[in-house]
């Protein structure tokens, strides 16, 4: 019985890790994307924020949607995924920008990505049972 609660745990944990990698490669190339966009087009100022916000909502729900399907557990488990995102593309994109400041809005960028997480292992463990 132990061996199956070890098994349970180290597939729980490449579910996350899964999660997390594909959801910081989705970000990536979306942000990358973006940028094209933004280069070529006359996108305002104030646009870019919101645009980022919905560039983490598709990554950490696709990073959950390829992670999860069919498991069990989303909540906790898209919390996980969510927050790790959070984290490590804080740390990816600081060391690309050369900037590591730590403030109010890299504390409510975590708690965004959480409930998008939890969210979205909600909708996608419910919803691709099998």
């Amino acid at each position: 019985m132990e061996r199956t609660k070890s098994a349970r745990q180290s597939n729980a944990i490449l579910e996350i890790v899964k999660g997390v990698v594909f959801a910081i490669l989705i970000s990536m190339i979306l942000i990358i994307v973006l940028a094209v966009i933004i280069r070529f087009t006359n996108i305002p100022d104030k646009a870019i924020m919101p645009i980022n916000q919905i560039v983490k909502v598709i990554s950490i729900f696709l990073g959950t949607l390829i992670a999860l399907k069919g498991s069990s557990k989303g909540l906790i488990k898209g919390l996980i995924i969510g927050a790790l995102f959070s984290i490590l593309s804080y740390f990816i994109f600081s060391i690309l920008s050369k900037t590591l400041t730590v403030g109010v809005t890299t504390i409510t960028d975590l708690l965004f990505s959480s409930i998008i997480g939890m969210l979205s292992g909600l909708i996608v463990v419910n919803v691709t049972k099998k």
